[in-house]
């Protein structure tokens, strides 16, 4: 596999970090010299500028990752590289968008053929986007797959590392549950996508069981040998607009199709064993 990622981020590296026997490019914002992360090719692309060498890697390779968000003037990998895109031989493409795009839909149970009813400015920008990467892959007949990812977590980012540094807090609003997915989770599912090639899909990647917040962190405390943090009423608690928004979506988000039709069996099924994992590992552990 000769792959070229844009946007060396969270998911991309534990994807990537994984592969073996594969020639990997990638972008990320700032500019690095030679190689890094184990051999893998690092070119800057901020949006805006763009190191000349992109295009003769995207020429060479034949597997794209795309994991840049939009911006507010839209895709800016298609923006800049759309015409070296469309006159690459690509044998699959991946890109990894967000669950946030069906909106809220009251607790209710949604999966990849429910209403999109994105709530905010960036995940309406999402689902534009998602046409924009499919209706590409049509045009030049090639397979796109759509991720859709559930809250991420993983080593050093979840829970337990919140609590210990200070920053976990147990709001609650009643009935709220968000789905989460673990970074190996991710990383299995861009390679189920990657191995199916065929004629591309749309893909829910979500745990097995979404959950109360406020659940999370207290379980994670447990595990810390911490006393939780108190629980806040959502209406009064003193939020981001951004971490606010997040609140204003409630959705149950089914994995049926991604397990049904490609195979796959999450590590780590819910929050309390990808927790449960990350403690043994030394997550949240006092220094």
């Amino acid at each position: 596999m000769k792959l070229f990622v844009f946007g060396l981020g969270y998911s991309a590296r534990h994807f990537v970090a994984g592969l073996r026997g594969a020639r990997v490019v990638g972008t990320s914002r700032e500019a690095r010299k030679g190689t890094a992360d184990a051999g893998v090719e690092i070119l800057a692309f901020d949006g805006a500028k763009a190191d000349p060498a992109i295009e003769a890697r995207l020429a060479e390779s034949d597997t794209l990752l795309v994991s840049v968000p939009p911006s507010a003037d839209g895709d800016p990998v298609l923006a800049r590289f759309a015409g070296a895109l469309a006159a690459s031989p690509w044998r699959v493409i991946v890109y990894l968008s967000t669950v946030g795009v069906y909106g809220d839909h009251g607790g209710a149970w949604v999966n990849e053929t429910s209403a999109l009813r994105p709530s905010s400015a960036r995940n309406r920008a999402r689902v534009e986007v998602e046409q924009a990467w499919l209706k590409l892959g049509r045009a030049i007949g090639a397979p796109v797959h759509i991720l859709r990812l559930a809250g991420i977590y993983g080593p050093g980012r979840n829970a337990l590392a919140n609590l210990r540094e200070g920053r976990a807090r147990r709001i609650v609003k009643p009935g709220q549950v968000f789905n989460r997915i673990h970074a190996a989770d991710i990383a299995q599912a861009i390679g189920l996508a990657i191995e199916r090639g065929g004629e591309g899909g749309v893909w829910n990647v979500a745990d097995d069981e979404p959950a109360a917040p406020q659940d999370v962190i207290a379980f994670a405390a447990g595990l810390l040998g911490m006393k939780p943090p108190p629980e806040a009423a959502f209406e009064a608690a003193e939020m981001t607009p951004m971490a606010r928004s997040f609140y204003g979506d409630n959705k149950r988000v089914s994995n049926a199709k991604l397990k049904r039709e490609l195979g796959f069996a999450p590590l780590y099924p819910s929050y309390r064993e990808g927790l449960r994992a990350l403690a043994a590992s030394g997550e949240g552990a006092l220094a």
